[in-house]
């Protein structure tokens, strides 16, 4: 595999934008991105947009050829990539396999996504299209109520109570407080998630993130260009897909993520890294059982055990599997389609050390995975610092 690195990151801060449009957000990242870089864009060989909800929230598709006119670059090549909250991990993986395939040396990756200022009639019914339409979203099933039958499951499998789950909210709490960028920064303890009110029982408020507004964007460099720059950078050491069936129903197993387990697999196989290799990590944690599910299906945790693992510890700052360290979806909020490349400027920072007040001490491996419905795609990277 060719190698190709990140120089460049870029990202808005996550919140409720009322004020501003899609392409006004991703034009900010982009410039962002391209900030510390001594490039301009027209330097640029592609441009891969990552939206989920582009036609149902801002009325608008075609984003590869609108942003790439926005910011100037009429002509180049410019795609929308879609993959529900998988979009942000599929865009750079398109990215990264243009630079390896020798059409570019240089493309920038953009994930972005505008929804707080629509009605949530409008934004579940924008979100609903990562379900299985016939069987599933079409009798009001939503991917909330998805995870909350998967939750219950998992309590009635493995002997937890609802409290069990607490740890993971409260570490991304504790973390998001720390991040100018997040939309929710202030901590909680575990005696105010387990009186939360309930939202899709047994998933209360802590459990449940909140879609919002955010761009974040990533430049890649072939390795040529690359060491010709000097300076920082990161290598993407490993990159994998899989999926899973649309309909959850259609699944053997309920409470084991195949895709997640694929891609990661894959990735870490790509690589040439084990998961003891890994200091940080940002994966898909909506509600709190996903994360536990995710934990399990990529090795990091054995089965039925990541809600004991996470209250012993095992995914704070300081822990073997360093969790959401920016505050996750919960604390720093749901960007959808954007999620992946938010994910992926994140890991860069801590492996640049330049996460502040959560900083792992020591990254130098970094992985990120997004997951795009309840887990029917699934979109792996293994980072390493160079």
């Amino acid at each position: 595999m060719k190698n190709v690195f990140i120089i460049g990151v870029g990202a808005t801060p996550v919140g409720e934008h009322y004020p501003r449009g899609l392409v006004d957000l991703a034009l900010e990242s982009m410039r962002g991105a391209l900030k510390a870089s001594p490039f301009s864009p027209k330097d640029l060989g592609a441009l891969y947009v990552a939206n989920a909800l582009g036609e149902t929230l801002a009325g608008q598709a075609q984003l590869g050829a609108v942003l790439a006119s926005a910011a100037g670059l009429q002509g180049i090549e410019a795609v929308r990539v879609e993959a529900a909250g998988a979009s942000g991990g599929l865009a750079l993986r398109q990215g990264l396999q243009s630079i390896q395939s020798g059409a570019y040396d240089l493309v920038m990756v953009t994930g972005v996504e505008k929804a707080t200022d629509k009605f949530d009639t409008a934004i579940e019914a924008g979100q609903a299209l990562a379900l299985e339409s016939d069987s599933e979203a079409e009798l009001g099933v939503t991917l909330t109520s998805q995870w909350a039958m998967l939750m219950r499951r998992y309590m009635h499998e493995y002997g937890y109570a609802v409290e069990a789950f607490a740890p993971f909210p409260v570490n991304a709490h504790a973390n998001g407080s720390k991040n100018p960028g997040a939309l929710y920064r202030f901590p909680i303890k575990a005696d105010k998630y387990r009186s939360a009110s309930q939202i899709a029982s047994p998933l209360n408020m802590f459990d449940c993130s909140t879609l919002a507004d955010g761009a974040a964007t990533v430049i890649l460099a072939s390795e040529s260009l690359a060491h010709e720059l000097g300076g920082r950078k990161v290598r993407i050491a490993g990159s994998a897909v899989a999926t899973d069936t649309l309909a959850l129903n259609q699944r053997q197993d309920l409470l084991w993520l195949t895709a997640a387990q694929q891609s990661a697999s894959k990735a870490l196989k790509q690589a040439h890294l084990k998961l003891t290799d890994i200091n940080v990590l940002d994966i898909t944690d909506p509600h709190s059982i996903t994360a536990a599910l995710v934990l399990e299906a990529c090795g990091f945790v054995e089965r039925g055990k990541a809600p004991s693992y996470a209250a012993e510890g095992g995914i704070s700052l300081t822990g073997p599997t360093p969790l959401a360290t920016a505050g996750g979806y919960k604390s720093r909020g749901d960007v959808g389609g954007a999620t992946g490349v938010y994910q992926v400027v994140e890991v860069v920072r801590q492996l640049w050390g330049e996460a502040g007040a959560t900083q792992v001490q020591g990254a130098k491996v970094g992985f990120t995975q997004c997951l795009g419905g309840v887990g029917t795609t699934a979109v792996s990277h293994l980072l390493v610092a160079s």
